[in-house]
């Protein structure tokens, strides 16, 4: 099969491609995919954001958004309050982002169910579960 007129193969390979596949795994992450689809919407506070994703911890909480900071897909402010009070929203580079990752939760939303059968049919037959 020839590959070389393939568009997939022409864009993770101009440029730098370590930098291409590391931004891909970034905004590919399960974790940045939930958290972009969030603050798309308004600013959330650290607690708000933990409270409203299953299964994350609060380590992993802190660097995924530190990592989406660093990367320019989110900004933090820090208001002078007593306590401090923190707040997370999307950058315009984070926003430009969510429609793909909306579009992304939903086709799997959409496909979870077959996905699901598939899995336990390929499970079954193999004797494992990836």
């Amino acid at each position: 099969m020839d590959f070389s007129a393939s568009p997939m193969l022409h864009i993770c390979n101009e440029g730098d491609p370590t930098l291409f596949r590391s931004i891909l795994d970034r905004v590919g992450g399960k974790w940045t995919v939930i958290i972009v689809g969030l603050l798309q919407q308004r600013p959330l506070r650290f607690t708000e954001l933990l409270n409203a994703i299953p299964g994350i911890s609060r380590r992993m909480l802190t660097i995924s958004l530190r990592s989406l900071e660093r990367d320019g897909l989110i900004e933090r402010e820090v208001f002078a309050e007593v306590p401090p009070r923190v707040e997370y929203r999307a950058t315009a580079l984070g926003v430009s982002l969510s429609e793909p990752v909306i579009a992304l939760a939903s086709w799997v939303s959409e496909h979870k169910a077959e996905i699901a059968a598939t899995r336990a049919i390929v499970d079954a037959s193999t004797g494992s579960d990836c």
